[in-house]
């Protein structure tokens, strides 16, 4: 075939035949673009290279199957959305669930409830991405690592690329935030 190959060329190539070519054009192609953007979620380099490299054997291997008329035909957007859920997978480790369950547990006996009570108990979805949306870009970040991905303030900082103070100050002044908000 001559000329440059598109990218859903090059995975159909892949997935079909195996063929390895393909796949070294593919790496090529996308390898330094996912490596810089996930540097840009994660400080540490060898967390990232394991992440790249995991996604990429996913995608021989076939585990990931990439689909053009549910995947909108971009590749990249495919890629990325493989490699970031790798990452958080990374970065949560095993015991991050237990340690999820234990917060959780240990909001139950709190006087005060918090924010995230305030949405398992009921507050309407209108009010809560209202609430969201007045946060600064750096309070949702740490919201969304430390509350929906579930990862401690270690593994948030890491993400964030942010020293671990720093992710509970954040947090707090969006708890805080969020309580007055929804009040």
């Amino acid at each position: 075939m001559s000329g440059t190959r598109s990218d859903g060329e090059l995975l159909r190539a892949v997935a079909a035949d195996g063929d390895r070519r393909a796949f070294e054009e593919l790496y090529r192609r996308y390898a330094p673009w996912l490596t810089a953007r996930m540097r840009s979620r994660c400080a540490d380099a060898g967390i990232v290279d394991d992440v790249v490299q995991e996604t990429f054997l996913a995608v021989w291997r076939g585990t990931a199957r990439y689909r053009e008329e549910t995947a909108g035909a971009d590749a990249a957007g495919w890629l990325w959305r493989i490699a970031s859920r790798r990452l958080v997978d990374a970065l949560r480790g095993a015991g991050a669930r237990g340690r999820l369950r234990q917060a959780l547990a240990r909001l139950r006996y709190r006087d005060e409830a918090s924010a995230e009570e305030r949405v398992l108990a009921g507050v309407e979805h209108g009010d809560l991405a209202g609430a969201l949306v007045r946060l600064s870009p750096e309070l949702r970040a740490v919201l969304q690592a430390t509350v929906v991905d579930g990862l401690t303030t270690r593994e948030a900082a890491v993400l964030l690329g942010i020293p671990p103070g720093t992710v509970k100050t954040r947090a707090m002044r969006a708890r805080r935030q969020l309580r007055e908000a929804l009040a």
